[in-house]
């Protein structure tokens, strides 16, 4: 008799474009500058909204005892199995096709600029059509709100490149040859 393999589909938002689109519209609509920011950065951001609890293994600084406190008080971690990462490059790496798919599906829409996307730099420039689409989505978790907001405010001013900058203290991105 033949050996039957049973298998389990497990879903992960990590791995569904429809989610990433949703994911970058919740970061940008929280993103309150007119500036840009680097196609990088908002991947980073986004592999943290995904993994709240990754956020506690970022390198802070000495000086940054006070968002220390703040990721320990406001984004608790939780005892999800299907939250475990192994080798968080790895998935980072894996997600980079959903989450560019996603910002060249926001660019499609005229919500961030296309030109700008070419040059790996987020653009909102729309926040009429980005209101009109994060109005219809159910509302975050406080988890997930309070991971955004740390990200887009302390994780924004920070430099994303060299010793010491984002790339180098979250470690998901090659940094040692960066320039400065």
């Amino acid at each position: 008799m033949p050996h039957k393999m049973e298998y389990m589909i497990v879903y992960h938002p990590a791995f569904d474009l429809y989610h990433s689109v949703y994911r970058m519209l919740q970061i940008l609509t929280h993103f309150n500058r007119n500036d840009y920011v680097e196609t990088e950065r908002l991947r980073i951001w986004d592999f943290y909204l995904l993994f709240p609890d990754k956020i506690s293994t970022i390198k802070l600084k000495n000086n940054e005892k006070d968002i220390k406190e703040l990721i320990k008080t406001f984004i608790k971690k939780s005892d999800n199995p299907y939250e475990l990462l192994l080798d968080n490059r790895k998935v980072f790496e894996r997600i980079k096709p959903y989450q560019l798919g996603a910002l060249k599906c926001l660019a499609s829409y005229g919500i961030i600029d296309k030109d700008y996307l070419n040059t790996n730099r987020i653009t909102i420039i729309s926040k009429e059509i980005l209101s009109t689409y994060s109005s219809k989505f159910e509302a975050l978790s406080s988890k997930e709100n309070n991971a955004i907001s740390l990200l887009t405010s302390h994780f924004y001013l920070m430099s994303l490149y060299g010793e010491g900058g984002l790339k180098d203290r979250t470690q998901l991105l090659e940094s040692k040859y960066d320039a400065q």
